[in-house]
């Protein structure tokens, strides 16, 4: 009766599956950091999962008093990163291009859009090595050149500026 499940949001959960006799009780539920506070979890199944699998993760995740967002098919990234991604994209390419430094564009997206933190603050929070690899694996399944990291972030990952575990990125936490 056990379900398999992942929370890689890069590793999508049929690359699991077929190293199971059960891939009908596999899928993917997604938690985000810190997932004590964030209230959203993201359940995907894959082409093979259960339809009971899927149903009995969303009530497991209604069970801990979070929000779940059931994809109707698996990709890598799913929603709520790659929407990010779009952001981090995007905020890359106006650091980039000298259009605004990195601690305004923050400020924008913090003030003016209501996050809780900008683009650059995030993956200082995440680790700027785990971005670059994350992009790297994207380009691995997708062979999109536009899943490469970015040039700043390559640069900082090169350094060993990862963001706050290693005391540089983006910012400096001394």
């Amino acid at each position: 009766h056990t379900l398999l499940v992942t929370n890689s949001s890069n590793i999508v959960s049929s690359r699991v599956a077929d190293a199971t006799s059960r891939p009908d009780r596999v899928c993917n539920l997604h938690f985000f950091n810190p997932a004590l506070v964030m209230a959203c979890v993201e359940v995907v199944p894959h082409p093979g999962t259960a339809p009971d699998t899927v149903d009995r993760m969303v009530s497991f995740v209604e069970s801990l008093g979070k929000t779940p967002v059931r994809l109707k098919q698996e990709i890598p990234g799913f929603v709520a990163n790659r929407l990010l991604g779009a952001l981090r994209r995007e905020a890359l390419e106006l650091y980039e291009a000298g259009i605004a430094d990195f601690q305004d564009i923050d400020v924008a997206a913090r003030t003016a859009l209501g996050h809780p933190m900008g683009p650059f603050e995030l993956m200082d929070l995440v680790g700027i090595d785990v971005v670059h690899l994350i992009r790297l694996a994207e380009y691995e399944q997708t062979g999109d050149p536009a899943s490469l990291p970015a040039k700043s972030v390559t640069e900082k990952y090169e350094a060993g500026d990862y963001g706050r575990k290693t005391g540089h990125g983006w910012y400096d936490y001394e």
